[in-house]
């Protein structure tokens, strides 16, 4: 028995607006007391009109546009019923028929890449509330903060093979949302979460499908589509029958839940909004939106590749976040030695990012650009350099200001290193007479003993061929 695994995601993603989709109620819902960013209007109040965000609309049109959607000029809201307790209206507004966006792509990079996974469609609608499990009480609680916070909804085609790549893909799919200022998919926060569907195709045969809902991070979308592959794997091996199911999954148990079983298609009775009027998108607002958007990531990383001529490494770990590959190329601007950069981004820069949870460093690009100059040019060694970076990242003070005052800059006076040269040699009778044994490793003693009295500001170079002279004599 050949079979072949078949995916598909259904991704929600929370829109970065500051009001509800069809009311002015924040969605800065996150950790507040529960019901208390609610109105008439997200509760369904009788008799509440809603009105539809501007900016959310334009949000899923730029999220359209970078995925290489098709944009139709009519596109309208539908009700979808369903009664569920954290969903007080009894249906929610989302499009069905005519959605705000159609098709698109996303080309899969790594893993020898040139793979393109299909969209099938994007659109808008509003997010439910939020159910609160109390065990020990023996009750569930309803908080409805989140009920109309906008969402894109993205529809993959059946064209992923595998969990990893399933992963892989939301993992572009998020670094991409977020270039565009989309939404901040903070996973742990719900902003980015997946229903994941899967068969296994049997000689060909494409099987059933089941639905893994409410996935939310990219280790539990591998986790479960494994185990949901083996478990349709291990009934077919037996002769089973594999059933339309929708099942949850426990992360702490590394389980499947089974939620329902499907004898049918669910009806949701759609029907056009009443309270809406169909929307329409102009050919000048897609131009000004795709005017406007961001170099997207896979592009910036070509052309580093051709411009920088940097490690696939290096350009991976830098272009991961829009602020951080926009603080290097400005840094590059004013110091234009890109290797150079990366590396002192990557091992010390991105460490004090770490340390703060900050999302793009503190320290202006030019102050780092200087700093950097200054260790070129030999005004600071680099292991001095890594102390003044640090203490300019957490005072804001200038770098060049902390030298100065500090008095760390290199002594490259001949004069005055050869009289410590000179102390240094009458200091250290062992090393001296190790070192005309023919012991070189004595001359790196020395020099040590010499950069010492500086404080480090003895240039090494300078400091070893002056003590070689003296001991040559």
């Amino acid at each position: 028995m050949q079979t072949e695994i078949v995916i598909g995601l259904e991704i929600h993603v929370q829109l970065a607006t500051r009001t509800k989709l069809f009311c002015g109620c924040s969605t800065d819902y996150f950790g507040a007391p529960p019901n208390r960013h609610c109105c008439p209007v997200c509760l369904g109040m009788p008799g509440a009109l809603p009105v539809l965000n501007e900016r959310a609309v334009e949000l899923a049109l730029v999220a359209a546009l970078a995925l290489g959607c098709e944009i139709p000029s009519y596109s309208r809201f539908d009700r979808k019923q369903y009664f569920y307790p954290d969903l007080p209206k009894g249906y929610q507004i989302s499009q069905y028929k005519a959605p705000i966006a159609l098709g698109g792509h996303l080309d899969l990079e790594g893993d020898g890449g040139g793979k393109r996974v299909r969209l099938r469609r994007l659109h808008l609608e509003e997010d439910a509330g939020k159910l609160v499990h109390d065990p020990a009480a023996g009750r569930t609680l309803v908080d409805l903060n989140r009920c109309g916070v906008p969402l894109i909804e993205i529809v993959t085609e059946p064209d992923l093979r595998s969990p990893e790549e399933a992963a892989r893909f939301l993992k572009q799919l998020r670094q991409i949302l977020r270039y565009l200022e989309v939404s901040n998919c903070d996973m742990e926060k719900g902003e980015l979460r997946c229903d994941a569907n899967l068969s296994l195709s049997v000689d060909g045969q494409l099987g059933t499908k089941t639905e893994i809902k409410n996935l939310n991070s990219f280790k539990a979308v591998e986790e479960a589509l494994r185990a949901e592959a083996q478990r349709q794997r291990s009934l077919l091996e037996r002769g089973q029958r594999v059933m339309q199911q929708t099942f949850g999954w426990d992360p702490e148990r590394g389980r499947l839940e089974p939620q329902r079983t499907k004898e049918e298609a669910e009806d949701y009775r759609y029907f056009p909004d009443p309270d809406l009027v169909p929307l329409t998108i102009d050919e000048a607002w897609k131009r000004r939106l795709r005017e406007q958007l961001p170099e997207l990531p896979h592009e910036k990383r070509r052309r580093w590749k051709r411009e920088f001529e940097l490690p696939d490494y290096d350009i991976r770990v830098l272009t991961e976040e829009r602020g951080i590959a926009e603080y290097f190329e400005r840094v590059v601007e004013l110091h234009p030695k890109p290797k150079d950069v990366s590396n002192w981004m990557m091992t010390e820069l991105l460490r004090l990012l770490a340390e703060e949870e900050h999302p793009v460093p503190k320290l202006p690009p030019e102050r780092f650009a200087e700093l950097l100059k200054m260790v070129e040019a030999g005004t600071i060694h680099r292991n001095t350099g890594k102390d003044v970076l640090e203490e300019a990242y957490r005072t804001g003070r200038p770098p060049k200001e902390i030298v100065e005052e500090r008095g760390l800059a290199r002594i490259a006076d001949e004069a005055e290193l050869a009289r410590l040269a000179d102390e240094v040699i009458a200091e250290q009778p062992e090393a001296v007479a190790n070192f005309r044994a023919g012991n070189e490793k004595a001359l790196g003693f020395l020099v040590g003993q010499l950069r010492a009295k500086t404080r480090g500001r003895a240039d090494p170079k300078l400091a070893a061929r002056l003590l070689r002279e003296r001991l040559s004599r």
